[in-house]
């Protein structure tokens, strides 16, 4: 079962909103703690990767929900789990068991939905976010040449971070919600350096960058073209966008990465832009019908849905993009390659 066969003959279609369905449970401080840390010395009501370990029903219920909706990828629980960004919580030594954890949730989810349609290929990508701290911004206004965190540190963090979700059984991994390049190219060196340290068989890697506004710029200033071309050494399975914008707003990035691109291409927009109330009031059959028009131009490989999306959403992708023939990879010169 190889995730190259699928996607050379169809259109495959990742999960949605985690944080979104989280919300829906409207859980408490205590929900969030559990047993083992019903005495932890700060809140932790937020830090959604912990419930991978408090609430393992919970997060596996949502990933059968998106599977039970058509999903063929199914994103692990794991945008934070890092020990740059669990430092909120005092949190950092739980990284790898966070990402071990969040790994099982997803697997029992998949081995569910396989005893039910075993005829089904069912992927997990190792969800590998952008972290709260970058390389290429300071984060103080009057010391641009400040930095909260290094390369090295960085690179560790994420280190850590593969090990998890290797160990924890993924069959992905996927850097996303990328607004500093510096910081995906820090995952990239530490996917790479863990692979060869190991002698293990390396994963394929996803890429997914953010275009932060309509200048069509990451936040740390990069063109879509000048992030793609900074980020294919690492020869990803696929490049795409996620988050920031709807599916109106991401159109014009992603036929132009539907040009640009030598691997296959994903998308998965919000549902739409947030209202005043920061709630997203796209309904599933409009950003379906968004992605429907995608999938005829022959944009996308890979479709699904981030900020505001639900099971709803995924299942309107699902059958919209169901039958449509998937855009087929350029063939490139030796000179190019």
């Amino acid at each position: 079962m190889s995730i190259h066969n699928e996607l050379a003959t169809r259109i495959l279609v990742i999960d949605g909103a985690m944080g979104t369905m989280i919300q829906r449970h409207k859980l408490t401080e205590a929900d969030y703690r559990g047993d083992r840390f019903k005495d932890w010395h700060k809140d932790v009501k937020g830090n959604n990767d912990l419930l991978s370990i408090t609430q393992p029903q919970i997060i596996t219920g949502i990933h059968e929900l998106y599977l039970e909706a058509g999903a063929d990828i199914i994103e692990t629980n794991t945008f934070s789990s890092t020990f740059i960004a669990q430092a909120d919580y005092d949190m950092q030594s739980l990284a790898y068991e966070l990402n071990v954890a969040a790994a099982s949730c997803a697997k029992a989810a998949v081995t569910k939905y396989t005893k039910i349609d075993p005829g089904k290929p069912r992927f997990i990508a190792g969800a590998i976010g952008p972290l709260n701290k970058t390389l290429s911004l300071s984060p103080d206004v009057n010391n641009p040449g400040f930095r909260a965190v290094t390369f090295d540190e960085v690179v560790e963090a994420y280190y850590e971070q593969v090990k998890g979700l290797t160990d924890g059984g993924v069959d992905i991994l996927l850097i996303e919600t990328i607004f500093d390049t510096l910081n995906a190219k820090a995952a990239i060196f530490a996917i790479r350096k863990f692979f060869r340290d190991t002698g293990k068989k390396e994963l394929p890697i996803m890429i997914s960058g953010t275009i932060t506004d309509a200048s069509g710029r990451t936040l740390s200033g990069q063109t879509l073209e000048a992030f793609y071309t900074s980020v294919m050494h690492a020869n990803p399975l696929s490049i795409g966008l996620n988050c920031a914008l709807g599916a109106a707003e991401m159109r014009a990035h992603i036929e132009e990465l539907a040009q640009i691109s030598a691997c296959y291409t994903s998308a998965y927009p919000n549902a739409g832009l947030p209202n005043a109330m920061g709630e997203y009031d796209e309904q599933p059959h409009q950003t379906a019908h968004f992605i429907e028009e995608w999938a005829k131009e022959g944009f996308v490989n890979i479709v699904g849905g981030c900020c505001g999306t639900t099971p709803d959403h995924i299942k309107h992708i699902a059958e919209h993009v169901k039958g449509i023939r998937p855009r087929s990879l350029p063939i490139m010169e030796d000179s190019l390659m």
